[in-house]
């Protein structure tokens, strides 16, 4: 098979194509049957070319008339439109376009019976039967069509070029390619074979561009969807090909030109520029521009809405994947507007947005952004999406602020996108610069608000679910104590019944043996009902206490365990209002686990101070750390444990609680290896 048959066979498969698109797609617009037509003749003029190329008996005649038709039906498509322009603007129709209109009618009809006559003539009138006739025929047919563009081109009003300017391309390159084939046969006597066999890849290249704008224009009565899955996918492979062929050829004036070296230089020069061809393809940031540029230059709007509220759908909804919700929602955002990174802020029920969720590499360390910090406030008042970019280029746009002071070392912040449940700000999303240049308009503002919105109605869905559970596990140990006190009850009346019948049997050397039994008994039970019970103690008595002194009674306490805790710079009275039980407890626990944690060759280190009107007392040790996830998502979560049976996972949970409930905070700095430090926050007494 030859390269002419390939290239109108490649013809007529793209114009058979798109014909059927144009047919299914078709409204019963009259401007738009003209480019049906129009695409038919293309594709039968492709066709029978392809069968000239293997069998060469077709009439020359045929082939002529063929030459005609397919520049004929452009010809009248292009002046329908003119005619539809002039309609559009109100306007009569101008002596040159009803002359245009004739021209178009009765110059192909002259040309069509001059290529039929002149088969009987040729003979008898030699003079009048020239073949550089009709290849000048085929010129002015092509000057014409030319002249007809032009025209289209610069009777559509500036707004409208866009909807328009695909097609004028298209068969700009069509009439032009035909001008130079037949200028250059009318030159040279002649038609060069390899301009011939071209026309058919020409014209099947054009495809792609007289599809996307009938798509774009709506008046022709065509609802035409070109996906842009298929349109990236295709300008990557184009482009792929393109690239290969490019360096295909510089291969090969290396090897030619090389010398000695010339085959060598050759394969090294290919495998080098695969692998360029490889890491472009894989590039997200060149991925990125050229889908941009497919979208602002090939389609009416710059997202598949269809496409991506799917896509948002199946990213927030993928458990799959191996992210958790917080991470699925910063993707799921970034993925419309090109960004690499972000980071999640849930509001936390009191007065702070807390760092839940961090995705890619953003380079921002925030842990915590308030509730009464004013450009919150303001993304709050007004559903704002704020662009720091913007922010600071139109700052009448943001009421006057500028970028927040806890930003302003991140050069890589971009968007604030506001997370809002039941017109609450439920949290905050912030996502780096993008990949490539993104057009800031109402379309990209707009889907990410809802975006936004539904990823909330995700995280806020999780939240309650998480809260259920917990109810339902604090129903679970509600149940559990019920069936402890029961089993207290049992040791109160068998401990009752000893001491009732001690006075009448305390010289009975088997009374005293089997009481004994039962205190012992008793004893163990209960120690291990208290083991269970530990820390669940609701007593809300509160006293002003001595924190050093406290925590020496507690420390002391728990020295009977390696390693033991080591007090350092407990020194001075700093006192705090609190329940005494209920603290020394959250003390107790935290330094247990400090133990725990460390080993019996470790170190556990307690130390004491004040800042900012709280008493701050840290509780080191070093021994195997946690991770941020651990420290994010399970060391505060009740009911989380890592002791296996013989921890119930509330001890971290009410002490951080207990603490909060004293208007303080108690927080952890970790890291795996290096050990943990818990610090806990507690206002001061007046006194101080």
């Amino acid at each position: 098979m030859n390269i002419g048959i390939l290239s109108y066979l490649a013809g007529a498969l793209s114009y058979l194509f798109l014909s059927i698109l144009l047919l299914t797609s078709w409204g019963g617009k009259r401007h738009g049957i003209w480019l049906i037509v129009a695409c038919l003749v293309m594709t039968v003029w492709s066709a029978t070319l392809a069968l000239q190329e293997v069998s060469r008996d077709i009439a020359s005649s045929f082939i002529g008339s063929l030459e005609i038709l397919h520049s004929s039906a452009w010809l009248i498509f292009l002046s329908q439109l003119l005619n539809r322009g002039a309609e559009l603007s109100n306007k009569s129709r101008s002596g040159l376009l009803i002359n245009i209109q004739r021209i178009v009618i009765v110059l192909p009809g002259l040309f069509l019976v001059y290529v039929w006559l002149s088969r009987y003539f040729k003979d008898d009138y030699p003079r009048l039967i020239q073949p550089s006739y009709p290849l000048f025929a085929h010129v002015v047919l092509a000057v014409l069509g030319l002249v007809l563009v032009e025209q289209f081109y610069r009777n559509t009003r500036p707004d409208l070029r866009w909807f328009i300017k695909f097609l004028c391309i298209a068969l700009g390159a069509l009439f032009a390619f035909d001008f130079y084939l037949y200028s250059d046969a009318l030159l040279f006597s002649r038609i060069d074979h390899n301009l011939w066999i071209a026309r058919g890849i020409v014209a099947a290249m054009v495809t792609p561009l007289i599809a996307v704008s009938a798509a774009r224009n709506q008046d022709w009565s065509f609802d035409i969807f070109v996906s842009r899955q298929m349109v990236f996918h295709s300008a990557t492979l184009l482009a792929a090909g393109i690239y290969l062929l490019l360096m295909a050829t510089a291969g090969y004036y290396i090897k030619f030109y090389g010398g000695e070296w010339g085959a060598v230089a050759q394969a090294v020069f290919l495998v080098g520029a695969f692998l360029i061809l490889i890491l472009l393809l894989f590039s997200g940031q060149i991925r990125a521009r050229m889908r941009v540029f497919l979208s602002k230059h090939f389609f009416n709007y710059a997202y598949d809405y269809r496409r991506e509220w799917l896509r948002i759908i199946a990213t927030l909804s993928d458990t799959q994947i191996g992210m958790s919700l917080e991470d699925r929602v910063i993707l799921a955002l970034s993925q419309l507007v090109e960004s690499p990174s972000g980071i999640l802020w849930v509001h936390d029920g009191r007065e702070r947005y807390v760092q839940r969720a961090s995705y890619g590499n953003p380079g921002i360390d925030i842990a915590a952004i308030r509730s009464d910090d004013e450009l919150v406030r303001f993304m709050q008042d007004r559903a704002w999406i704020v662009n720091l970019d913007e922010m600071e280029s139109r700052p009448d746009y943001y009421a006057g602020y500028s970028k927040p002071g806890w930003l302003g070392a991140y050069e890589q912040a971009w968007l604030l996108v506001p997370l809002f449940q039941e017109k609450k700000m439920f949290g905050l999303v912030l996502l780096t610069q993008p990949r490539t240049a993104i057009d800031w308009n109402w379309e990209v503002i707009e889907l990410l608000k809802t975006a936004s919105r539904q990823a909330s109605s995700y995280l806020a869905l999780k939240d309650a679910a998480r809260e259920l559970a917990e109810a339902r596990q604090f129903e679970g140990f509600n149940r559990l104590s019920a069936f402890v006190i029961h089993d207290l009850k049992n040791l109160i009346a068998q401990l009752t019944l000893v001491v009732r019948n001690a006075d009448r049997h305390q010289d009975n050397p088997e009374f005293m043996k089997d009481a004994i039994g039962t205190v012992e008994h008793a004893v163990g039970k209960m120690s291990r009902l208290m083991s269970q019970l530990r820390n669940a103690n609701v007593v809300n008595t509160a006293d002003i206490l001595d924190v050093g002194e406290l925590l020496q009674e507690v420390v002391r306490a728990r020295q009977k365990q390696l390693p033991a805790p080591a007090c350092q710079n407990i020194n001075g009275r700093v006192t705090v209002h609190a329940n005494r039980d209920r603290l020394a407890s959250a003390f107790e626990h935290v330094i247990q686990n400090a133990q725990d944690a460390a080993g019996r060759n470790g170190h556990v280190r307690v130390r004491l101070c004040t800042a900012d009107n709280h008493a701050i007392v840290d509780i080191e040790d070093d021994g195997y750390g946690m991770d941020a996830d651990f420290v994010r998502n399970r060391l505060f979560k009740p009911f989380e444990t890592t002791k296996g049976l013989t921890g119930m996972g509330i001890g971290a949970y009410e002490s951080r609680e207990y603490i909060r409930s004293l208007g303080g905070e108690l927080g952890v700095n970790s890291r795996p290896g290096e050990g943990s430090v818990f610090r806990f926050s507690i206002p001061l007494t007046r006194e101080h």
